[in-house]
């Protein structure tokens, strides 16, 4: 079956050049028995020919692909491909990638990967559109078996919905190392950390990445996390494990410096770090502008934001904004002495208040003026 497949997507013979030796009349054989190299004028014209690549990318491709005696293997190669519904244009990607799969042979390299990822549960086009991202599912030459990997995957996970969904997404799955990366990993995470299996998983079904990192690297990042202050008991350690593995040390100290200069110490900067670690996801750009809103215009003390900053997780351009119009719609206002201009309100019962704490006392004059920015960000989203 296979066979046949390939050979109805076969090359024409203007250009298949079945069984055509690779070398010039002139290619002579070592001492050593070893044939010297395909002459590339002869592999350049057969690139061109079979896969459409101009001159020049046929010239580059050339120089990497392997010494074969015919074009056998290629052309079943190149028909297997066609018959899988690959076009030419990702037929030529894949080949530039990793031109040395002009020399594999069909039935034992490549079909017996399209069959696991088949048996995976993806469908046809799910498989090309692998292989179109992340040509490596059809390389990787791991010890440990495709299909065992994505076992393996598949439990950490949770489901096979999930890891589908990964392997769409992300190409290191395909090549991830289960047993000297994975499995270590976990390992030291529990029995070296403390940290429950049931919330390991939860950080690996979020973000699988995490776990798939160099185990020196994860041990470096335990000793960043406790270096800040972040005890390994602490409930938190593993999801500020999670943060920090995204968040780079110059990004954290550019975080800690903007915090400073709005009045934060750095005690204030860990507790905050140790309740709402997800805040240093945010771009240094973006929190600048978060605290000048806030503080500026909003009229919140810098302090209250620490002790309330999950108001920092708010979308600046929408929610953030919204909520000064929901501040004023409402405030209660207490009566000002006469000739004062700005007056003091008390906020109650608003939804608001699991911000920046429930009867807190705001400048009126303040709100108003973050409700007329607010009105002025809506009116261009």
């Amino acid at each position: 079956m296979l066979r046949s497949l390939v050979r109805c997507h076969a090359l024409p013979p203007s250009t298949q050049l079945r069984r055509v030796l690779f070398f010039s009349t002139g290619t002579s054989v070592s001492s050593s028995g070893v044939t010297a190299s395909p002459d590339p004028h002869f592999i350049v014209e057969y690139l061109m020919n079979t896969c459409g690549f101009s001159a020049d990318d046929a010239s580059k491709v050339s120089k990497f692909c392997p010494r074969i005696k015919s074009t056998e293997k290629a052309d079943a190669v190149l028909g297997f491909f066609r018959s899988q519904g690959l076009d030419d244009t990702n037929l030529r990607r894949i080949i530039a990638w990793k031109p040395g799969l002009l020399g594999w042979d069909v039935e034992t390299n490549l079909a017996p990967k399209f069959k696991i990822l088949r048996d995976m549960g993806l469908s046809g086009s799910d498989i090309i559109d692998i292989i179109r991202r992340h040509p490596i599912a059809i390389v990787s030459n791991s010890k440990i078996p495709l299909l065992l990997r994505f076992k393996v995957w598949e439990s950490l996970l949770g489901s096979k919905e999930i890891l589908l969904k990964n392997l769409r997404r992300c190409g290191w799955f395909f090549s991830s190392n289960i047993e000297n990366v994975v499995r270590p990993n976990m390992n030291f995470l529990r029995d070296e950390c403390g940290i429950p299996q049931d919330r390991i998983s939860l950080v690996i079904k979020r973000h699988p990445s995490f776990i798939a990192q160099n185990p020196q690297s994860l041990r470096a990042l335990v000793d960043r996390a406790e270096g800040i202050g972040i005890p390994r008991e602490s409930k938190m350690f593993l999801w500020i494990l999670d943060v920090l593995h995204g968040v780079s040390r110059e990004k954290f100290e550019a975080h800690v410096k903007i915090m400073n200069r709005f009045g934060w110490s750095n005690s204030d900067f860990v507790s905050v770090v140790k309740k709402h670690p997800t805040f240093l996801c945010l771009s240094t750009e973006v929190l600048q502008r978060k605290m000048e809103f806030l503080v500026k215009d909003v009229g919140m003390a810098p302090l209250d934001i620490a002790k309330k900053a999950v108001v920092l997780r708010l979308g600046l351009e929408k929610r953030c904004l919204i909520c000064g119009l929901v501040v004023i719609c409402e405030l209660e206002a207490v009566a000002a002495p006469p000739g004062n201009d700005v007056a003091t309100c008390e906020v109650k019962n608003f939804n608001f208040g699991t911000i920046i704490g429930p009867a807190s006392k705001l400048d009126r004059g303040a709100v108003l003026t973050a409700a007329m920015a607010c009105i002025a960000a809506i009116a261009i989203l």
